[in-house]
């Protein structure tokens, strides 16, 4: 078996440590900690850094400042991208997460727009710029990582597993938000609430540049495979990757939106909305690894064509009964059913993505293919929901919006190939 820095390549016989488990997934979970704390505390951010007499453009106004951080997305993605591919894995997972670290600090300490004017929102929005560019380039050398050092035949699991932190990080969030909003009133909330659980996340990233700086190096592997694909072929997987991720990135944003989504637009109050952020990250925690462990077992499609199918009928139903009860046992048993459906088959989306593209160009590929989607889809799911909910008035916008997304993702995953090596050992 051959060892890289102690690590296990690629070989199928030994697992992967949980120390370098962790030192992979730590980056995603830390963007998806400040994203979804970003996220259903965004009215009160709204209110700090711009100000208005209307509550409505406040909200918007903090929502584009959320969707700013996925411009740069496709800059970081290209550039640590392709450091990953030339330079390898390891400096690009730790440039990555040095920059995520720096903008993670950044944004709970900048003073309020009562203190400091207009540099309130231009440091905020400089902030967002440096994450996102650091985030652009953290998943492709992250999972190229993870694919060359896993066992060949547990790839599904190991990938899965940043999924699973995201939404962990997700479970740790609403975690925190609920807490904050049990114990603090609205006032000291909207004054320094959200900034604790801001900063409660910023605890890890010391911890995480040190589990990163003791990894080894995969470059090899993939320097040693045989160059596959022509120009055409990587086209294809990226055009239907794209499309997987844009579905993907739709329904995980609408998903983390319903906190915001039941307070503001349901009036439901906000400590029983923060309970919706809670009850999606428990579930991706229990059904990532799971749809990994199925898809190593079965194959990649049949786990991404099923719940996804399933996600796709339950849309409607699901948010036109929450809109009608407005209840908590509906609006957490929707977060459930919707959070169930799309974890099972979104968490395999990464693993068969990477398996089709060439070693060579896993890392800068995959990084551009992810950042594309989510610059375009993350950075404007919510504030285009949160308009077009306005603008219509009509509560159900959010769900003609997803499914309009898990369409487009289940039309890409029936048309990309399989690639699991159980199938494909076995034949069709």
């Amino acid at each position: 078996m051959a060892e890289v820095g102690g690590i296990p390549v690629a070989t199928g016989e030994k697992p992967l440590s949980a120390r370098h488990v962790a030192a992979v997934c730590v980056g995603n979970a830390l963007e998806f900690y400040d994203f979804v704390t970003y996220a259903f505390f965004a009215a009160q951010i709204g209110r700090c850094f711009f100000p208005s007499d209307a509550r409505d453009l406040s909200l918007l106004a903090s929502l584009a400042t959320f969707g700013a951080g996925f411009l740069t997305r496709p800059l970081g993605a290209w550039m640590i991208g392709r450091m990953g591919d030339r330079r390898g894995r390891k400096p690009a997972m730790l440039l990555s997460f040095t920059l995520i670290g720096i903008a993670t600090l950044g944004l709970p300490l900048t003073p309020s727009y009562a203190s400091i004017g207009v540099l309130a929102p231009v440091l905020v929005i400089g902030f967002r710029l440096l994450q996102g560019f650091a985030l652009g380039g953290e998943v492709g050398p992250s999972t190229a990582f993870m694919m060359e050092a896993a066992p060949v035949h547990r790839r599904g699991l190991y990938i899965s597993l940043q999924s699973m932190s995201a939404d962990a990080a997700t479970l740790a969030a609403g975690a925190i938000g609920v807490v904050l909003a049990h114990l603090l009133n609205e006032s000291q909330l909207d004054a320094w609430g959200w900034r604790v659980a801001l900063l409660a996340g910023a605890v890890i990233v010391p911890f995480g540049l040190y589990l990163r700086r003791t990894l080894g190096e995969t470059l090899h592997v993939a320097a040693e495979a045989p160059e596959a694909g022509s120009g055409r072929r990587i086209g294809r997987v990226a055009v239907l990757g794209l499309a997987m991720l844009a579905a993907a990135t739709t329904t995980n944003y609408i998903l983390d939106y319903l906190t915001t989504y039941a307070s503001n637009t349901l009036g439901m109050p906000s400590k029983l909305a923060l309970g919706a952020t809670a009850i999606v990250g428990l579930c991706g925690v229990c059904c990532d690894p799971l749809g990994g462990w199925l898809s190593d077992k079965f194959g990649r499609k049949p786990v991404m064509i099923a719940p996804f199918a399933l996600l796709l009928v339950s849309i409607f139903p699901c948010f036109w009964l929450l809109e009608r009860t407005r209840t908590a046992a509906v609006l957490f048993g929707v977060s459930a059913m919707l959070a169930i459906a799309a974890t099972l088959s979104t968490a395999v989306f990464l693993v068969s993505i990477t398996e089709s593209l060439p070693a060579q160009r896993r890392s800068g590929g995959l990084s551009l293919i992810y950042a594309i989607a989510i610059s375009i889809f993350g950075g404007s799911t919510q504030f285009v929901v949160g308009w077009l909910t306005h603008a219509t008035g009509n509560p159900l916008a959010p769900a003609w919006y997803m499914i309009g997304g898990t369409l487009v993702g289940l039309t890409a995953i029936v048309l990309l190939p399989e690639t699991a090596p159980v199938k494909r050992n076995r034949g069709p």
